[in-house]
Parts: structure tokens; C-alpha cells; sequence
């Protein structure tokens, strides 16, 4: 079974940072773009960043960008996200998310994903 498994998440203050980490199994992560998503409670799922095959090519939802930072390790196979200055809009459970593409390069945060984590809670106290 295709796997994805984030960790990292928790409880911090306005204003802190966390890294979440998720790492995958049993499919080719190199051939695979990545993204996290989130969804906070009573709303609809998120696309906060994503990563192509590559590395090379980064995406980011408008209520992140300047303070998150999405990365990958195609040797250890996992894909990283670094949250800072984080804010009680911020919480929510993050997903990570893969789909297999013959592109090295872009990346789209959208319906297309394929391969889904189970998600690790983030909560961020005012």
C-alpha cells in the first residue's frame, strides 16, 4: 500500500514554528510532486504549498506565503514544511499529499492528488 506518514505537528504559541515531515513508502517518490494541504475545523481542505519533482519548482497558497517553507529529500524520501510566525488561523490538520508526473518541474495545488496521509494536528494559541 502506498504510504504517506507527516509528524511534527502539536501545540504552539502565536507566533512560533514548527516543521512538519512526512515521509512516504512503497511508490517512487522521486517521480512524484508533493503538496500539504490543511483543513481547519468547519472549513473546506487547503492547498498550502507544493514541490515538483525536481525541487525546483514551489508553489504557495496566498495566506502562507513569506512564512512557510516547503523542501524534499528525494534520499530520504520525505518532504518537509516549515512554518513560522505562525498565527491561530494557522490551525488545522496537515496533510501531505503525492501524484505521480512525467514533469520534473511545476507543481499545481489542486484536486490531483493521488496519494494521501492521514494528517498530524497543528494548534496555534493566541
Amino acid at each position: 500500500q502506498l504510504q504517506l506518514v507527516e509528524s511534527g505537528g502539536g501545540l504552539v504559541h502565536s507566533g512560533g514554528s514548527l516543521t512538519l515531515s512526512c515521509a512516504a513508502s512503497r511508490f517512487n517518490f522521486n517521480e512524484h510532486a508533493l503538496a500539504w494541504f490543511r483543513q481547519a475545523p468547519g472549513k473546506e481542505r487547503e492547498g498550502i504549498s507544493c514541490i515538483s519533482r525536481s525541487g525546483g519548482s514551489l508553489s504557495y497558497g496566498d495566506s502562507v506565503k513569506g512564512r512557510f517553507t516547503i523542501s524534499r529529500d528525494n534520499a530520504k524520501k520525505t518532504v518537509y514544511l516549515q512554518m513560522n510566525s505562525l498565527e491561530p488561523e494557522d490551525t488545522g490538520v496537515y496533510t501531505c499529499a503525492a501524484v505521480r508526473t512525467i514533469l520534473t518541474v511545476g507543481c499545481q495545488l489542486d484536486g490531483r492528488y493521488t496519494i494521501w496521509g492521514r494528517g498530524t494536528q497543528v494548534t496555534v494559541s493566541s
